[in-house]
C-alpha cells in the first residue's frame, strides 16, 4: 500500500500484486480499504488521466472491482466516505469525444462494470444487499450518472457497441424496481430547441435502426426494466400509441423527430409493408410486449388501434392484433430465405402470447380470422419450424382455449380444442410443450444468472478492438440449438415463467373440455316436473326422450375416450417419445376415466330421480282413486236413504189418507169462542192487580206529602234533595244491569 506512493514503476508492479492478492482474499480486502485504498485508487486514475489513460487506470479499476465485489460493507465505506463521484468522473468524455482507442474502451467497460457492481448492491447472500441496493442506485442518480450514461450509450454516435451495450445495461438496473427513478428517466430530454427529444424516444429509436443485434437486446433490457410491474409507465407509453400517416421519406423512422413515443413504435411495426424485411417489425414487436405485459388496460387500448393498408385503395384497414398476426405468416415464408433471423418468428410468437394472458378479448379478435386458427394448426404441427416456434405457437393455442369466453359456434373453446383433436391428436399436441421446456432455450434461462452477460475484463483476457466493437453471434448456432441464440437473453426468466404456468392451465383445461362436449341436452331440474296440462302419458314419454338424450351424450363420450386411448396406445408405440408421451396418457387417461365415471354417475342419479318422481305420482293417483271411490260410496249411501225417506213419507201419506176415509169427517173446534175466553179471563186478572197498585200509590203519596211538610219546616230544599236521591237511584240501577248482564 505504501509503494502505491512511489515512483511510477513500482507503484505500477504494486497496482497488480494488489489486484492478484485481493482477488478472492477477504481479508487482505479489508485490510487494503482500511489502509485507504479508495483515495489512492481514485488519486492514480485522476492522475493518469481518467478514461482517457493508459493500462494504469485498467488495473486501478481492477483493483477497485475487487474490492466492491460481493462485499456491501466495502461499498456502504466507499458511498459514505468519498462518495460515487469519483468512479462516476471515469465516464467524462473529454477532449475529442469522436475518437475511442481499444484502451480507452476497454476502460470505460471496466468502469461501467464497477458501477453496475455497485447497482446490483453485494453478495446475494448478504442479508443487507436489498437496502445496500436501493441506497446505492438512489445515491447513483442523485449524482447525475444517469446523465453521464445517456450522454454515452445514447448521444454519443461513435461508442462502442460494447460500451452502449453496457450502458443500456446499468441503465435499465438503475431502474429494474425503482419507482422515483423510472420517472427520472421518463422526464429525461436528449438534445437542445428542435432536435429535442424524450431519452426513452431515442433509445427506441436507436432499437429500431441499429444494425447490431447486441446493442438491439440490451436497449430492450432497459424498456423490459421500465415497465416491469410499472402499470402507471406502460399506460403512459400506451397513451401515445397514436397511427400516424404514411410516410413519404426513404426512412420512415428519421421524418419527424418530434413523433411520439408509439406513434414511432406502430411505424415500425409495420415498417414490413414498405420493405419486406420484418426485422423492424419484430423488434418493435419486443417493445410492445414490454408495454402490454399484465396490464389488462393497455391490451384492451392496443386491440382498439386500427392500421391503414400500405396503399389504402389496394387494402382495407385492419386491427393491429390481426396484422401482427399476418407478419407471423409472413414471417414463415422469409425464414427459408434468410436463416439468420430466424428469431422474428419467435419474438412475434413472444408478443402474441404475452397479449393474450388473461385478455379474452384479444382471444376473440384472433379467433374472428377463420384462417388465424388453420394457419396457427399448421405452424404447431409443421416439422420444419423450430422446436421453440412450435412450442409456443402450441402455447398461443392454448390461450384460445383457456381464455375463451365466447359462446358463438366456430370460435368457442370447443371448437377449438376439436380442431386441435382432428389436426394432429392431444397427445401430440402436449408433447410439444415438453421438446420446447428441454430445448437450449428453455432449459439455459432458469440456469443463467441475471448479471453474466459476458466475460469480466482483465489485463489478461483484454479483447482485441475487433472482439469489442461487436460480438458475432453467428458461430453460437453450432452449440445444438436451432434457435437463435439471442433468444436466451429476451426470453427471460419470467418469460419462460409464464410459460411453464400456462402449460398446466393448457392441459387441465383442454382434457376438460375434450371430455366434456358442448351438452346438447340442457339440464334443467324444472324440465324433470310433469308440466301443467300435461297427462302423464306425454310426461313418461317426455322423460324417456330426455333419457335417450342423455344416453346419446355418454355414447359421445366413450367414443372420445376411445379414440383418445387410440392416439395415445399408438404414440405410445414411438421409441422417440416413449416417456413424455407414456406420461401425458396417463394422466389423460386418468382424466378421462374420472370424467366418464362422472358422467355415469350424474346419469344415474338422473334416472333414480326420474323414478323417484314417477313412484310419487302413482302415489298420489292411487291416493285421489281412494278418495273418489269413498265419494262414491258415501253418494250412494246418500241416494239409498233418501228413497227409504221417499217411501216412509208415501206410506204415511198412505196411512193417514185411509184413517181420514174409515173415521168419516171430525168436529172442527171453535177456535174464536175459545180466544175471546180466554181474553176476557185475562182482562179480570189485569184489572183486579191495577185496583191494587192504586190504593197502594195513593198510601204512598199521603206519606210523601207528610215528609215534605215536615222537611221544609226542617228547612230542608226537598227539590234539590230529591234530585240527589234520583242521580243515586240511576246509579244503582245501571250497576244492577252491569251484575246481570255479567251472570
Amino acid at each position: 500500500m505504501d509503494m502505491l506512493m512511489d515512483r511510477e514503476v513500482i507503484r505500477n508492479e504494486a497496482l497488480l500484486l494488489l489486484t492478484h492478492l485481493t482477488r478472492e482474499a477477504e481479508e487482505i480486502q479489508k485490510i487494503v480499504v482500511f489502509e485507504g485504498a479508495f483515495e489512492k485508487i481514485f488519486s492514480i486514475i485522476k492522475e493518469e488521466g481518467g478514461s482517457d489513460g493508459d493500462v494504469v487506470v485498467q488495473d486501478c479499476l481492477e483493483l477497485l472491482k475487487n474490492l466492491l465485489r460481493n462485499s456491501s460493507s466495502n461499498q456502504i465505506l466507499l458511498r459514505e466516505t468519498m462518495g460515487f463521484e469519483p468512479i462516476i468522473s471515469v465516464l467524462k468524455l473529454r477532449g475529442i469525444t469522436y475518437k475511442f482507442t481499444q484502451q480507452k474502451t476497454v476502460n470505460l467497460l471496466c468502469a461501467l462494470e464497477t458501477i453496475n457492481m455497485l447497482i446490483m448492491g453485494g453478495a446475494v447472500t448478504d442479508p443487507g444487499k436489498d437496502s445496500n441496493k436501493l441506497a446505492n442506485r438512489t445515491v447513483l442518480v442523485q449524482k447525475k450518472l444517469l446523465d453521464h450514461l445517456l450522454m454515452l450509450g445514447v448521444e454519443s454516435q461513435w461508442s462502442p457497441v460494447a460500451v452502449r451495450c453496457m450502458t443500456f445495461k446499468c441503465i435499465g438496473d438503475l431502474v429494474d424496481g425503482h419507482p422515483k427513478n423510472r420517472d427520472i428517466l421518463a422526464s429525461k430530454v436528449l438534445g437542445e430547441d428542435r432536435q429535442a427529444e424524450p431519452a426513452l424516444n431515442s433509445i427506441l429509436r436507436i432499437i429500431l435502426q441499429t444494425s447490431s443485434i447486441q446493442e438491439f437486446v440490451a436497449a430492450d433490457y432497459v424498456f423490459k426494466s421500465f415497465c416491469e410491474k410499472n402499470r402507471e409507465g406502460q399506460a403512459m407509453l400506451a397513451s401515445t400509441l397514436i397511427p400516424q400517416p404514411h410516410p413519404t421519406t426513404r426512412d420512415p423512422l428519421e421524418d419527424d423527430v418530434n413523433m411520439s413515443f408509439g406513434s414511432m413504435l406502430l411505424r415500425g411495426i409495420c415498417s414490413g409493408e414498405t420493405d419486406g424485411d420484418l426485422e423492424t417489425c419484430c423488434r418493435a414487436a419486443s417493445i410492445l410486449s414490454h408495454v402490454l405485459k399484465d396490464n389488462i388496460q393497455c391490451k384492451e387500448k392496443a386491440l382498439k388501434i386500427v392500421l391503414e393498408s400500405h396503399v389504402p385503395s389496394m387494402g382495407t384497414p385492419e386491427p393491429l392484433f390481426q396484422r401482427i398476426v399476418r407478419y407471423l405468416a409472413v414471417a414463415s415464408s422469409m425464414k427459408s430465405k434468410d436463416n439468420s433471423k430466424s428469431y422474428i418468428q419467435q419474438i412475434i410468437l413472444k408478443l402474441l402470447v404475452t397479449w393474450t394472458v388473461d385478455c379474452p378479448a384479444a382471444v376473440q379478435c384472433f379467433l374472428d380470422s377463420r384462417n388465424h386458427l388453420t394457419y396457427l394448426l399448421d405452424l404447431v404441427a409443421n416439422p420444419s419450424a423450430t422446436v421453440c416456434i412450435r412450442g409456443l405457437a402450441s402455447i398461443l393455442l392454448g390461450e384460445c382455449v383457456i381464455y375463451n369466453k365466447s359462446n358463438e359456434n366456430g370460435k368457442d373453446a370447443f371448437a377449438v380444442v376439436d380442431a386441435v383433436s382432428q389436426k394432429m391428436g392431444l397427445t401430440t399436441y402436449f408433447s410439444k410443450f415438453e421438446e420446447m421446456q428441454s430445448s437450449f432455450i428453455f432449459s439455459s434461462s432458469s440456469e443463467r444468472p441475471r448479471e453474466d452477460h459476458h466475460k469480466p475484463l482483465t489485463r489478461t483476457a483484454t479483447p482485441s478492438e475487433a472482439e469489442i466493437e461487436d460480438v458475432d453471434v453467428a458461430g453460437a448456432m453450432d452449440k445444438g440449438s436451432e434457435d437463435h441464440p439471442m433468444l436466451t437473453s429476451l426470453f427471460d426468466p419470467s418469460f419462460t415463467g409464464l410459460v411453464k404456468s400456462l402449460e398446466g392451465s393448457i392441459r387441465e383445461r383442454i382434457v376438460d373440455v375434450y371430455s366434456r362436449p358442448k351438452s346438447e341436452v340442457a339440464v334443467v331440474p324444472a324440465d324433470l316436473e310433469q308440466r301443467s296440462g300435461e297427462n302423464e302419458k306425454d310426461y313418461i314419454n317426455r322423460l324417456k326422450a330426455f333419457i335417450a338424450k342423455q344416453c346419446s351424450e355418454i355414447q359421445n363420450l366413450l367414443a372420445r375416450n376411445a379414440a383418445l386411448a387410440e392416439d395415445v396406445a399408438s404414440s405410445g408405440r414411438s421409441e422417440q417419445s416413449q416417456g413424455s408421451e407414456q406420461r401425458a396418457s396417463t394422466v389423460m387417461d386418468k382424466v378421462q376415466m374420472d370424467s366418464i365415471k362422472r358422467e355415469l354417475q350424474e346419469t344415474s342419479q338422473r334416472l333414480e330421480t326420474i323414478k323417484t318422481e314417477k313412484a310419487m305420482i302413482e302415489s298420489e293417483a292411487s291416493e285421489y282413486k281412494s278418495i273418489a271411490a269413498k265419494l262414491e260410496s258415501d253418494l250412494k249411501g246418500l241416494s239409498d236413504a233418501y228413497n227409504s225417506l221417499e217411501q216412509a213419507n208415501y206410506r204415511l201419506e198412505k196411512e193417514v189418507r185411509s184413517l181420514k176415509g174409515g173415521e168419516g169427517p171430525m168436529e172442527i173446534p171453535d177456535v174464536e169462542a175459545i180466544k175471546e175466553e180466554v181474553r176476557k179471563e185475562a182482562q179480570k186478572e189485569s184489572e183486579d192487580e191495577l185496583n191494587d197498585l192504586l190504593v197502594c200509590l195513593g198510601q204512598e203519596e199521603s206519606k210523601v206529602e207528610k215528609l215534605t211538610a215536615k222537611l221544609v219546616e226542617l228547612g230542608v230544599d226537598v227539590d234539590k234533595l230529591l234530585e240527589d236521591i234520583g242521580d243515586v237511584s240511576e246509579a244503582q240501577g245501571e250497576s244492577e244491569e252491569d251484575d246481570d248482564d255479567d251472570q
